[in-house]
C-alpha cells in the first residue's frame, strides 16, 4: 500500500523558477504595503526542496535573524513541527525522520539520523496529544498513523495503523484542534472526514466524504478554526464569478454543513494554503497563482459569529507574495504571517497586522531562503 515512487509527483509538479532578491525593509504604510516593525517573532522553519534544506528563522525587531541551515538527509518533500514544539519532523524520499528542536530553535536529528518510517509522506500533522503522527502519500489512497512517544519523538511501536480513502491524490491533511477529526484533501475527489480517537489501538472510524463544489474542481487544502467552529477547504474551479475561479468553502465543523455565501472567491486560481489564524477572527487563503500569472496572491475574510450563524466578508484588498505561493503559517506570538513561494522572487515574504485597516497585512520581510533556485516549498512555525 506504500510506493515510494509516487512521491516522486511532488518534484514533477514544481516549476524550476527562481528568487531573486534579499531582506529589505521598506519605509512605513498601510492596505498591505511594506512597513518597518519593531516586532519580534517566534522561530519559524522553512523547507528548500531544490537545495535539501531546512533553514531556521525569527525575526527581531523587524530583521530577519537566520538561526541555522540544516542539510536534509535525504532529497525532502514536506515538514510539520508537534504542537509541544519539542520536535519537527521532515518527510523525505527515503521516509520520515525526526529532529528534537531546542529552547532556541536549533535542530538535532533524532532517531540515531535513521528514519521512523519508510513512508514518503506528502502530508503530515502530529495530533493535539502528541502521540500520533499523521500521515498520507500521494498516489496511495490511505490515511497512516504512526503511534509515538510525546518525551522523545520517537515510534512506540512499528505497526501503524491506517484507514482506506476514497481517493489517491493526496494534497494536504489537518488535525482537528479538539482531535476528533482528521481531514484530508484529495484534488478531484473531494476531502475525507475520517473521525479519530487518541485514545484508540486504531485512532480512525469511519471514512465520509465532502465531494468538490464543482466536477471540473479539486481539493488543494484544508484546516480547522482554532476554536472547532469551521472547516476550511481551498478548492479549484469552486466559484465562476470571474476568471479567478478558485473558492475557500466553509462548514460548521460540528454538523459539516456548508454555510451561507460558500464557496467565497479567493481571488486566485489555486487555493494551497489556508491559514485561521489564532484569534480565529480572521482566515486567510494563499492563492499559487491567479489568471494574470504567477505570483502569489493571499486573500483575507474576516469572521463573525452570530449565535450558531457564521459569516465571512472578503477584506477590501489582497496581499501579494512570491511566485507561486503554496503554503502560510503564523508564528508563536501571533503577530507575523510568513509566505513561502516555491517559485521564488522572494522566497519567504513576512508581514504583519495593518494598525489603522484591521485585518489587512503589512510587508515587513522579503528575503531570499538560500542561493535561489531554493524552492522554498513550506514554512512551519512554533507553536
Amino acid at each position: 500500500m506504500k510506493i515510494a515512487k509516487w512521491a516522486w509527483l511532488l518534484l514533477g509538479v514544481v516549476p524550476l523558477l527562481s528568487g531573486c532578491a534579499g531582506f529589505w525593509n521598506a519605509t512605513s504604510s498601510s492596505s498591505g504595503s511594506t512597513t518597518t516593525t519593531t516586532l519580534t517573532s517566534g522561530v519559524f522553519y522553512v523547507l528548500n526542496i531544490e537545495t535539501s534544506q531546512i533553514v531556521a528563522y525569527y525575526v527581531n525587531a523587524g530583521k530577519l535573524t537566520q538561526i541555522a541551515t540544516y542539510s536534509a538527509p535525504a532529497t525532502p518533500i514536506t515538514l510539520t513541527v508537534a504542537p509541544n514544539n519539542n520536535f519537527l519532523y521532515l518527510s523525505t524520499l527515503s521516509g520520515i525522520y525526526v529532529y528534537t528542536i531546542s529552547s532556541g530553535g536549533t535542530l538535532t536529528l533524532g532517531n540515531s539520523s535513521s528514519v521512523i518510517s519508510s513512508d514518503p509522506a506528502y502530508a503530515m500533522q502530529v495530533d493535539a496529544t502528541d502521540s500520533w503522527l499523521i500521515e498520507a502519500i500521494s498516489g496511495v489512497a490511505y490515511v497512516y498513523a504512526i503511534p509515538i512517544n510525546s518525551s522523545t519523538g520517537k515510534p512506540t511501536s512499528t505497526t501503524e495503523q491506517y484507514k482506506a480513502l476514497p481517493g489517491s491524490s493526496i494534497q494536504q491533511l489537518a488535525v482537528s484542534p479538539d482531535n476528533s477529526y482528521v481531514f484530508v484533501a484529495m484534488g478531484s475527489n473531494g476531502t475525507a472526514a475520517i473521525p479519530f480517537t487518541s485514545a484508540n489501538a486504531n485512532p480512525f472510524g469511519a471514512v465520509g466524504n465532502i465531494p468538490t463544489a464543482s466536477s471540473s474542481g479539486a481539493a488543494l487544502s484544508v484546516a480547522v478554526d482554532p476554536s472547532d467552529r469551521l472547516l476550511y477547504i481551498g478548492e479549484t474551479a469552486a466559484t465562476s464569478s470571474s476568471s479567478n475561479t478558485g473558492g475557500l468553502r466553509v462548514f460548521k465543523f460540528s454538523t459539516l454543513a456548508e454555510i451561507s455565501g460558500s464557496p467565497f472567491a479567493t481571488s486566485g486560481l489555486a487555493p494551497y494554503s489556508i491559514l485561521p489564524i489564532s484569534t480565529g477572527s480572521y482566515v486567510y487563503v494563499a492563492n499559487r497563482q491567479t489568471a494574470s500569472g504567477s505570483t502569489g496572491v493571499i486573500s483575507g475574510f474576516s469572521v463573525a459569529t452570530s449565535g450558531s450563524t457564521y459569516t465571512l466578508t472578503a477584506l477590501g484588498s489582497t496581499f501579494t507574495a512570491g511566485t507561486h505561493t503554496q503554503s502560510i503559517a503564523e508564528d508563536s506570538s501571533d503577530q507575523f504571517i510568513f509566505a513561502a513561494s516555491i517559485g521564488g522572487g522572494y522566497d519567504l515574504t513576512g508581514y504583519v497586522f495593518d494598525t489603522k485597516t484591521a485585518g489587512y497585512l503589512d510587508t515587513v520581510v522579503q528575503s531570499t531562503t538560500g542561493t535561489d533556485p531554493v524552492q522554498a516549498a513550506a514554512v512551519a512555525a512554533a507553536h
